[in-house]
């Protein structure tokens, strides 16, 4: 059983630069070949003020900033007994190259099910720009095979 003393944990913010080459390379892996996400012109005409973030792109902040693996070494969770159970992404406005993000990690749950085989841990991050302005809100739930 994992230690429940982590709901509510707060971790320090952490702050993203969202680069036009990181953009291309996520569109590029998801397979993406939209020109929004590659040529400034293009995003502009098409309404954008810069190029625009694929959607799911958040969670490159969250990985690039060891916030899921930084959570599960603080459980002492083993990698190897970790499942992706859930992603949620909650989006108030588009991220776009050149924004700073500012991102913060909270624990929201953890509970077990199965008489205790499972564990599940649920997390939030919260992302928001150079401006105060949140962009996303990112839920994930982990589930770790006991």
């Amino acid at each position: 059983m994992l230690d429940k003393s982590f709901i509510g944990k707060t971790y320090p913010r952490f702050v993203f630069e969202v680069e036009k080459g990181r953009i291309l390379q996520f569109a590029d892996a998801i397979r993406d070949p939209n020109p929004i996400y590659r040529d400034t012109a293009v995003a502009r005409a098409a309404g954008y003020r810069a190029i625009p973030a694929p959607p799911t792109f958040g969670y490159v902040a969250v990985m690039d900033h060891d916030q899921s693996f930084g959570l599960l070494r603080d459980l002492k969770v083993a990698i190897l007994r970790v499942l992706h159970g859930e992603q949620w992404f909650t989006y108030q406005r588009p991220i776009y190259a050149g924004d700073l993000l500012t991102g913060e990690t909270k624990v929201l749950d953890i509970y077990d099910k199965k008489g205790g085989a499972l564990d599940f841990i649920v997390s939030e991050t919260s992302l928001s720009n150079q401006t105060g302005e949140r962009v996303c809100d990112m839920r994930t739930v982990i589930v770790v095979r006991n």
